[in-house]
């Protein structure tokens, strides 16, 4: 009886929501609210202030909020120790990835990864959107560039390199730029921005681009620059096999921006599983 309604309790202080907690641990609303209500009773104190809005602890429900997460982080770590001895770990693994990298490059590595270890399941949802680790019950994402959320732990897999491109067709017909100022001379194809970066003179520049095309998809560019019709930037898995093999060329190789970080991030309050922490090293391996 001691321990009913602990879990509960903390899923919904950390996401200051009963239908959030709920969507954590996979139970319905009802049985998150009938537990707590339960653990209230039966400590005789009331630990969240409950409005139609928000939902907040009290200042006795804050005190046993942290002596509650010390406890479950016991509980977690005394896991992780058994699972240590363990040789094959095992386990459901969620994460999620931006669509088209996710597809050509994260799936194929977690594929050979669940080959190796036959005990885990994987569960992959592919979205361009930063989804919200926590509330979608995430245990991992792969994140490209430049990170915003403070509130998560990073772990760098690798680096990519965006590329300027266009087909040798288009370049002949239309000339090469020398410098960032010529762009506005030729047919840009852009993606989801207006605008393109580069570093000039040690300064990191974003330089506002136009076209005939906007696309909101990396292969239907790719597409259109083999086929001659402008000049692209993209990063390199969707063009750096078109540079090797010469059906694309890049341009403006000395304002390159600099290489992005590829990212593992998790929430900050969990600490890596060993069968995390052995796909993120695989990952990482895989990517370099």
């Amino acid at each position: 009886m001691k321990w009913e309604g602990i879990s509960e309790f903390v899923s919904v202080a950390e996401a200051e929501s009963f239908t959030q907690a709920a969507k954590r641990l996979s139970i319905s609303t009802a049985q998150v609210s009938r537990q707590v209500t339960a653990l209230e009773q039966r400590l005789k104190i009331k630990l969240f202030y409950r409005t139609t809005r928000k939902v907040s602890l009290t200042e006795e429900g804050s005190v046993f909020y942290q002596h509650c997460r010390s406890v479950l982080d016991g509980l977690e770590a005394a896991e992780r120790a058994v699972t240590n001895l363990h040789s094959r770990p095992q386990g459901k693994i969620r994460l999620t990835a931006p669509v088209t990298y996710g597809e050509q490059r994260v799936l194929p590595l977690v594929n050979d990864f669940i080959q190796r270890y036959p005990d885990i399941e994987v569960a992959a949802y592919l979205s361009n959107q930063q989804l919200d680790l926590v509330d979608g019950g995430y245990d991992l994402a792969i994140r490209l560039g430049k990170l915003s959320d403070s509130s998560m732990m990073a772990k760098k897999l690798a680096s990519r390199t965006n590329y300027t491109c266009a087909a040798p067709a288009y370049l002949e017909r239309c000339g090469t730029p020398d410098g960032l100022s010529e762009l506005d001379q030729h047919n840009c194809l852009l993606g989801t921005l207006d605008y393109w970066r580069f570093r000039h003179d040690g300064v990191e520049k974003n330089i506002r681009v136009t076209g005939r095309v906007r696309y909101n998809s990396g292969i239907g560019l790719v597409d259109a620059a083999l086929k001659g019709q402008g000049i692209v930037q993209l990063p390199d898995h969707y063009v750096e096999k078109h540079i090797q093999e010469g059906s694309l060329i890049s341009v403006l190789d000395s304002q390159r921006e600099p290489d992005e970080g590829i990212w593992a991030v998790y929430p900050h309050n969990r600490h890596l599983s060993p069968k995390i922490r052995l796909l993120v090293d695989h990952l990482a391996q895989g990517l370099e």
